[in-house]
């Protein structure tokens, strides 16, 4: 275990739960983890939909392992069991912490989808990312898993690719995503109902030379690998970190300043919710929703629950 590991397991992360039952109560924080292990026993058994007859096959990118694949698992079922006019599958990137009994389950569940696994990755990253050129992207790698979103996916490959994250569900057939992979031409984000990059807008529009966007999301995110500067992104988080602290924002704060200045498709935020409230979660109307900060709370307990 090395000592970032071991802080966060002595320390941070009963600090974490001793916050989350003060603001959850005790009852209602055993309920939501009670519902959380329902939905991971739950998600063993879900099996991939495939469309009659479909002529059109789309993929999209998951980053997952053994903490997030129950999540994973419905996040892909509910969006093939609601999308009505495409195939769409999923290739799995190894955050590091598959092994092989769950790497055969994945297999199981969504024969369809393919793994990068972490050998396939670690070999693109020492090839197009070496230690030597690129060391604190490097080490981010090893201590905030969201830049592999970036790095682990979009590294050493061409085109256009739309990574989700896994705490997502669908509930009606996502025709704007659909749209995107058909006609991808521009690159694709949520709406954020707030801007979450922790970075001051002055210090990320200094290093891009271009106008940042406000509210970009990327619960899903569409980039072309090819576009994105490596150097850049080194570059950038150096700067940021020194003038202003780490974050955990930082890989959406650097997902807004690699598309500074340029057309971004957004979702509906009507429709691709991010942050749902207790009654559009527990009765959704939406296209989809993703679950962060208090709307986690919903997922576990309730909203998992409705795909199946």
């Amino acid at each position: 275990m090395t000592p970032g590991k071991l802080l966060y397991n002595i320390y941070y992360r009963p600090v974490n739960v001793v916050k989350t039952i003060s603001k959850q109560g005790l009852i209602n924080y055993m309920t939501i983890n009670r519902r959380a292990k329902k939905m991971m026993a739950h998600s063993f058994h879900l099996r991939e939909m495939r469309l009659n007859n479909s002529k059109q096959n789309f993929l999209v990118y998951f980053l997952t392992g053994k903490k997030y694949w129950h999540q994973t698992a419905f996040c892909l079922y509910s969006l093939q069991k609601s999308t009505i006019e495409a195939q769409v599958d999923a290739i799995f990137i190894d955050d590091g912490s598959l092994d092989k009994d769950l790497i055969r389950q994945i297999n199981r569940q969504f024969p369809s989808s393919t793994i990068k696994t972490k050998s396939e990755i670690n070999n693109s990253i020492e090839e197009h990312l070496p230690h030597s050129k690129y060391p604190l992207l490097n080490r981010k790698r090893e201590i905030y898993p969201h830049i592999r979103k970036l790095t682990d996916v979009h590294i050493g490959s061409n085109g256009w690719k739309l990574v989700l994250d896994s705490d997502m569900l669908f509930f009606r057939n996502p025709g704007q995503i659909i749209t995107w992979l058909k006609k991808t031409n521009s690159p694709f984000f949520l709406h954020d109902p707030f801007t979450s990059y922790h970075y001051s807008f002055d210090l990320m529009q200094s290093l891009t030379k271009e106008k940042v966007r406000t509210n970009l999301n990327v619960g899903a995110i569409g980039l072309k690998s090819e576009s994105i500067n490596w150097t850049f992104l080194e570059d950038w988080t150096a700067a940021m970190e020194e003038s202003e602290g780490s974050s955990y924002y930082l890989e959406q704060a650097l997902s807004a300043m690699l598309v500074a200045g340029q057309m971004v498709e957004i979702a509906d935020p009507a429709q691709y919710i991010v942050l749902p409230d207790e009654h559009e979660a527990l009765l959704p109307s939406a296209v989809m929703h993703h679950y962060v900060a208090e709307s986690k709370e919903w997922y576990l307990k309730r909203s998992w629950e409705l795909v199946i």
